[in-house]
């Protein structure tokens, strides 16, 4: 999925040179987790988790060749980029209830933090190995050549190989993942129980909250980087390898101090400086356009974005109960399919006034809202001193 990000960012760019273009692809992978996360929801709650993922691992394996062969062909479009991202975002969203509500039949309760935190280094290993291997691939086979996709395919088949053997891995977890309920009921009541669920738990909905808030207003720096690196930074695509890797170094290190700290006290009170940490270090990245500078802020970004996510993630599997567990994770994923929301209208900032300021507004609104939602949500003012 790391290196996806590096070859269709860069190829998407190389073909439209348009900032909102990248905004319809994001879309196009987020959409599906507003669409279909609550069923994927009752999908971890009714079926064995173990198969559920390794079913969506080997349909991203097939739908990835079909989209390597259409930019071999020479005939690849952008519209090809907003299909496959759909189908992308579609197997994701049936999928990512399972793998979370997976978490805790696994590990025991008193070491959640630490597992939240350690997968998460694990995923943020793949931020640096994967992003740097896409941008070299491509600048390497490529040559310099800007309009030549032949190694963006070349990546598209690297990534159809890791997709088979994810698949093949989660078969040898000795554990299928409990079924929690009867396969037979109805869908739409199970789904509706996990949104009053959310209404009725003050503090699921708080968190539920602070997870949006850096979805919309945090992750459009994912988005728009490409067009930050080639129209601010004046880089190449092994460039834009190079800051999503120091990201995801940056990361690497929040989400270790985030397992050292398993036990950290006043947990709603770190989540929510994160989020204000967060916006500052954004609205600052864009403010810069020297590369040295850049890297830094970025790696910083990663390491906030980090430890706010395995905060996050910790603690609302901690308020769930285990029978409610799929699609809770499922609304929360839902929720992140809004991401579109904010990344439109920074999109349209970019578009008319640059990519930097628009990176600038989107780190300053994130701040202000985290605030504004702080001050005025009686739930999440008491997540603030929740441990």
């Amino acid at each position: 999925m790391n290196m996806q990000i590096i070859a269709r960012g860069w190829l998407v760019y190389a073909l439209t040179s348009s900032a909102l273009d990248l905004a319809w692809v994001t879309l196009s992978f987020m959409l599906p987790s507003v669409l279909f996360s609550l069923y994927g929801g009752v999908l971890a709650d009714r079926l064995p988790k173990r198969r559920v993922i390794a079913w969506a691992q080997a349909l991203n394996c097939a739908a990835t060749l079909v989209m390597a062969a259409i930019i071999f062909s020479g005939d690849v479009a952008f519209w090809d980029f907003i299909w496959f991202g759909f189908f992308n975002g579609t197997v994701l969203a049936l999928s990512m209830p399972a793998r979370q509500a997976f978490v805790p039949e696994i590990i025991p309760e008193r070491l959640i933090f630490t597992a939240m935190a350690l997968n998460t280094t694990g995923w943020n290993l793949s931020r640096i190995i994967g992003p740097a291997v896409a941008g070299l691939l491509i600048a390497w086979l490529a040559g310099g050549n800007k309009t030549s996709a032949y190694g963006v395919g070349i990546v598209y088949l690297v990534i159809a190989s890791l997709y088979l053997f994810s698949a093949l891995t989660v078969l040898k977890v000795d554990r299928p993942g409990k079924a929690e309920r009867n396969r037979d009921g109805d869908s739409l009541s199970d789904m509706q129980e996990g949104l009053r669920y959310v209404i009725a738990h003050p503090q699921v909905f708080a968190l539920i909250v602070l997870s949006i808030l850096p979805f919309l207003f945090g992750m459009p720096l994912n988005t728009l980087l490409p067009a930050f690196n080639q129209d601010v930074l004046q880089g190449h695509a092994d460039d834009l390898g190079y800051l999503i890797s120091a990201m995801g170094g940056g990361a690497i290190i929040g989400s270790l101090l985030m397992a050292a700290m398993g036990d950290l006290r006043k947990k709603g009170f770190w989540l929510i400086v994160s989020c204000l940490g967060w916006g500052a270090v954004t609205a600052a990245f864009g403010a810069f356009d020297m590369q040295f500078i850049a890297l830094a802020l970025i790696a910083l970004i990663g390491m906030l974005s980090s430890w706010n996510m395995s905060l996050n993630r910790g603690m609302l599997q901690m308020a769930v109960e285990g029978h409610m567990r799929g699609r809770i994770m499922s609304i929360d994923m839902m929720s992140h399919g809004l991401m579109p929301l904010g990344v439109f209208p920074i999109s349209l900032v970019a578009e008319y006034h640059g990519v930097g300021a628009a990176l600038v507004v989107s780190g300053c609104a994130l701040m202000v809202i985290t605030l504004l939602v702080t001050f005025f949500l009686p739930s999440v003012r008491r997540t603030l001193w929740a441990d």
